[in-house]
């Protein structure tokens, strides 16, 4: 019995492509199916349904991008390798269908033998893999766009950690790079789906908002469209006219970002018209402004000035007669096939030479993006440089020679003096600005002119500009220079930042172990010598942050080594007769009563603060566990007489609380639902200086909802103001301490 017979889902496949009547190998896609499902039988995926269900219907999703037959087969196989190694290899798929296939597998399956302890790090350098795959061949990403679009449409069954953080990898990746690559359709449906999952009571309040103002406008719609029509026969203008509303997403981030009502959203209604040539454009636009009262400042030709992801069309604004403002979008059937779909929608692969030319040069930030970072020792920077330079809107600038450059927005003219090429960087000396000498730390607008200054003579870049640029792409040029032209003076500067973090700590060390921590770091990190990261560290390659914890990992257990052997942790029966020492300090801000030397740890049931009464309880094992004095664990535990030589007398050391030592403390936030709610809690987190270290929400009413919040504190006087401040935001009816 075939595969096909066992899985209808492959048939549906099938006869999908078939209907199409496009040239599809489809041979060679049953056999990618019917492969697939033989090595996916026995899996499943969370919901129950069998694996191979998902390969099939991310392969559904690249067909309705109108890609070829090798990117089908890639996208039923893509999970083969990462979840099926012990059945088959990337070389058994390049001998059953070709290197191509091959080639897209492997740019979409995950480093299955990253050597990274962090999985944050192995995270990163895995979308790092893609997206040097994705500079290669653009298919990577379209398919794993497709991946992810079914993932996140089936992500309601997976617990509520696991949705949070795919939505927000989703929102702050995937998104931006679908919104890049100009495929407008799926970048739509990924943020509303995100937003849903990440705020619920926002995107359910926002979609309530649309259904009730969709329903009483019904007749402007109708009445404008009509109208528009008449109006466009009349000229002989072979047209096709959708009225429509701001997505979800768009609605609500414009909500949250300017602090809007709902009310006061203008652009609520677009209305998009497709016609045949690029005249007719220009002419539909004069006859819209000719029936509508335009709207000053709102008009954008975006096809004399395409954006970088190859989007064209006019926008306007106008207002009905109604006095109701709406949008209208003007472009060709082309125009709108490229908005919807993209890159995707004519990619070199399908397109002649010129074409191809065109289509590469419009990817030239792909490989970019990748060369930029290539060698980042620093994957932390490495995402931060994919959420800035593929997620920020653009600035349109000129040249003195009249060519347009896109600029991520809040860049300086030091950026652009680097996007056009690192030697007119490294030796710029100033800049004009239509004309008149500005900073170099200048932002231009869209419109502007900008004149690099450059001399022979120039010292080269300062440090100073690493604080200044804003893309990844200058920052990396500038810390290459610094790299090439002044190693001994980022040693220097390398050395002196490992000398500060050394001195914080108070055991005593010999120069010869200063040395061996330092070289023993450097080859964990991948640097074959001392000097190789000071020089990394003095030129910005990579952060003291990142270097610090593990220097004081291996301080701790190269000096601690050295050290005499501590005296062992007594036992229970000990802590009733040992002389020992009283308020002896031992560790945490906590004085334990005639212990010496002993662990101590705070009990995750109750998170004690310093200023709460205190008691310790000896575990198997793990030391002293300090719980409050009143914890209902702890009170359950001395009931039970076996336990009783194991309370022991604690309490805070004076001065604990008032330093900069923080401790875990949990809140229930009892809330009545209200659009943005969360967001005014993060702020008001932000803005007391308190780190949230972990949230999630649930429902406990038909219009209220219980958020907990796991938050760094100092002490009891700082909880009690931090719940003061909670408590004064609009919306909240309650703060107690621990989760609800």
């Amino acid at each position: 019995m075939s595969n096909e017979n066992v899985c209808p889902n492959i048939k549906k496949l099938i006869d999908m492509l078939v209907a199409t009547g496009k040239n599809y190998d489809i041979e060679k896609i049953r056999d990618a199916a019917e492969y697939a499902a033989g090595l996916h039988e026995g899996q499943f995926r969370v919901s129950g349904e069998p694996y191979i269900s998902h390969p099939i219907a991310v392969a559904e999703i690249v067909a309705s991008l109108e890609l070829d037959t090798n990117s089908i087969c890639a996208a039923l196989l893509h999970d083969t390798v990462e979840d099926c190694s012990d059945k088959t290899s990337l070389n058994e798929i390049e001998k059953r269908f070709g290197a191509e296939v091959a080639m897209l597998v492997d740019g979409l399956t995950k480093l299955i033998d990253l050597q990274i302890e962090d999985k944050e790090e192995a995270h990163i350098e895995n979308i790092r893999k893609m997206l040097l795959a994705m500079s290669r061949d653009v298919r990577v990403i379209f398919i794993k766009l497709c991946d992810r679009l079914h993932n996140m449409r089936t992500l309601e069954v997976k617990p509520d950690p696991k949705r949070r953080s795919t939505a927000l990898e989703t929102m702050h990746v995937y998104a931006p790079l679908a919104h890049r690559l100009g495929m407008q359709k799926i970048k739509q449906e990924l943020e509303n789906l995100c937003i849903s999952y990440l705020d619920p009571i926002g995107y359910a309040e926002v979609q309530s908002y649309i259904q009730e103002k969709y329903g009483e406008s019904v007749d402007f719609i109708g009445h404008v469209t009509e109208q528009v029509k008449q109006k466009l026969a009349e000229n002989n203008i072979l047209f096709e006219l959708k009225g429509r509303i701001k997505s979800a997403y768009s609605i609500y981030r414009k909500m949250y970002n300017q602090n809007k009502s709902f009310d006061q959203i203008y652009d609520f209604y677009a209305m998009r018209i497709i016609v045949d040539t690029e005249l007719e454009c220009y002419t539909a636009l004069g006859l819209i402004h000719e029936m509508f009262k335009s709207v000053p400042g709102r008009f954008k030709d975006y096809i004399s000035t395409p954006k970088p992801n190859m989007y064209r069309s006019l926008h306007t604004t106008v207002i009905g007669s109604d006095g109701i403002p709406f949008e209208v979008q003007i472009r060709t059937w082309e125009m709108h096939h490229v908005a919807e779909y993209g890159i995707a929608a004519h990619w070199k692969y399908k397109s002649g030479e010129k074409s191809k030319e065109d289509i590469d040069k419009k990817l030239e930030w792909i490989s970019k993006l990748v060369e930029t970072e290539n060698g980042a020792k620093d994957p932390d920077e490495f995402l931060e440089a994919i959420k800035t330079d593929i997620f920020q809107d653009e600035t349109f600038v000129f040249t003195p020679k009249g060519d347009v450059l896109a600029l991520r927005q809040g860049a300086t003219v030091i950026d652009f003096a680097y996007s056009i090429h690192s030697g007119v960087g490294n030796s710029m000396i100033g800049a004009k600005l239509n004309g008149m000498i500005v900073p170099i730390d200048t932002v231009p607008e869209t419109g502007d002119i900008i004149e690099i200054l450059t001399s022979a003579n120039s010292k080269g870049p300062s440090r100073d500009w690493l604080g200044i640029v804003k893309t990844s792409e200058a920052r990396t040029k500038i810390r290459a220079w610094f790299k090439k032209e002044k190693r001994a003076d980022n040693i220097v500067a390398g050395k002196a930042m490992v000398d500060n973090e050394f001195k914080r700590w108070t055991r005593g060390y010999t120069d010869a172990q200063r040395n061996e921590i330092v070289a023993t770091v450097g080859q964990r990190i991948g640097f074959m010598s001392a000097d190789d990261l000071y020089n990394t560290l003095g030129y910005g390659g990579i952060s003291m942050t990142k270097v610090a914890g593990k220097l004081h990992d291996e301080f701790e257990r190269t000096v601690a080594a050295a050290e005499p052997e501590p005296k062992p942790i007594i036992t229970a029966a000990d802590i009733k007769t040992a002389v020992a020492p009283k308020n002896l300090k031992s560790g945490g801000g906590i004085v334990v009563d005639g212990e010496y030397g002993c662990q101590v740890k705070f009990a995750k049931c109750c998170n004690p603060l310093p200023g709460d009464s205190v008691t310790g309880f000896i575990t198997k094992g793990y030391g002293i566990s300090i719980h409050k004095h009143d914890c209902p664990n702890l009170l359950t535990m001395a009931a039970n007489p076996e336990n009783a030589d194991r309370l022991v007398e604690a309490h805070w050391e004076q001065s604990t609380g008032s330093g900069q030592d923080m401790y875990e403390a949990q809140l229930a936030v009892y809330v009545f639902d209200r659009l943005g709610i969360v967001a005014d809690i993060s702020v008001a987190l932000s803005e007391m200086k308190v780190f949230l270290l972990q949230i999630n929400t649930t429902k406990s009413g038909n219009d209220k909802t219980v958020i907990n919040l796991k938050i760094s504190c100092k002490n009891v006087d700082h909880y009690r103001s931090i719940v003061s401040r909670l408590k004064s935001i609009d919306g909240v009816e309650d703060v107690t301490r621990g989760f609800s």
